[in-house]
């Protein structure tokens, strides 16, 4: 599947797609958000410390490799483990992960899933091995907080997850701590959804080609080229890099409100979610009209779960653009709150 498919999913990307298609990606996960579904809910129970219930009174823990952009034979074959798991069959995943630990004895990947596979016993010990001989990966944090968890140790996974934020924090596994950390807000972060077109012939390239050729392009390019190479690195967890990128943009225009929505919308921490709203209120405020700041702004409230305060931005964002991309998403949003009775 092409890195940017879902990239330009909504909000105007691809032109020739059907408005249908371009927001089906934001109106199903907006209907997530109203409905009260976080992704950490059913996990993460929240029941408070730690604890000591004992091992099998939780489900194994998930697996979560976010092997996202690699396609070469070493990424094809965990991902056939990690599917072989998520299918309930941890014998066969934890065979599959053993093969490759004897091609590559270090990697981590291979690692996390041998141990995960191998639940109950001595997962939390190997996975506590891997962080002191990994201490800054996120994707082993995140693991041993699962594990953790699914013994009964909630204050230990806490732990692991604020770790997977802080020492690795452009990265999938630290996203995917983020939403333990924070079951009761929508998974995940939002994006920003910019009314560009993708470069020609982009879909074409395998997904590590694509992020290398925005890359290549946003490294001498403008404000354009920039905002996509941030949205690309968006869609596969770099949020860092991402940002990084929009302040790029930001600064080679800083009058371009989009520039200003961006860096705004990047700035989205559930930890500190008043970095973004300090940001894009004062542009609500200097851009009453702009359906770009308006519908940003209201899907982030629609992150934070603050559905009223959602729909009257998604309704200004209506009005402001009746026959644009931002507008035609908008009523899309609001008919989908409609629907779902929040």
């Amino acid at each position: 599947m092409p890195l940017l498919a879902a990239a330009w999913g909504s909000a105007g990307y691809a032109r020739r797609v059907s408005p249908r298609t371009r927001i089906r990606a934001v109106v199903a996960l907006v209907a997530l958000v109203a409905a009260g579904i976080a992704v950490g809910a059913a996990l993460h129970g929240r029941g408070g410390g730690g604890g000591s219930t004992a091992v099998g009174k939780r489900a194994a823990p998930p697996l979560q490799l976010s092997i996202l952009v690699r396609n070469d034979a070493e990424a094809r074959a965990l991902r056939a483990a990690e599917t072989a798991y998520d299918a309930g069959r941890r014998v066969e995943a934890r065979r599959q992960f053993e093969r490759l630990l004897q091609h590559d004895p270090g990697s981590v990947e291979a690692s996390v899933g041998a141990a995960v596979a191998e639940w109950p016993d001595g997962t939390v010990d190997k996975l506590r091995a891997l962080t002191a001989s990994h201490p800054d990966s996120a994707l082993v944090r995140l693991h041993l907080g699962l594990a953790l968890y699914a013994s009964g140790d909630n204050a230990g996974a806490n732990v692991q997850w604020r770790e997977a934020e802080r020492r690795e924090p452009d990265s999938p596994s630290a996203l995917r701590a983020e939403d333990l950390l924070h079951p009761n807000m929508a998974p995940g972060r939002a994006f920003f959804y910019p009314a560009l077109a993708p470069p020609r012939g982009i879909a074409k390239l395998s997904p590590p080609e694509q992020l290398k050729e925005l890359h290549r392009v946003a490294s001498g390019g403008g404000v354009d080229d920039n905002l996509l190479y941030g949205v690309a690195l968006q869609r596969v967890g770099r949020p860092v890099s991402a940002l990084a990128a929009f302040d790029r943009a930001l600064s080679l225009d800083p009058k371009s409100v989009a520039a200003q929505v961006a860096a705004a919308v990047g700035r989205f921490d559930k930890d500190k979610p008043a970095a973004a709203f300090s940001q894009l209120g004062p542009l609500a405020q200097a851009y009453p009209r702009a359906a770009v700041v308006r519908f940003h702004l209201g899907l982030l409230l629609l992150w934070i779960r603050d559905v009223k305060d959602a729909r009257t931005q998604l309704q200004r964002a209506a009005d402001a653009d009746r026959r644009g991309n931002y507008g035609r998403e908008a009523r899309a949003l609001l008919s989908r709150l409609e629907l779902i009775g929040t």
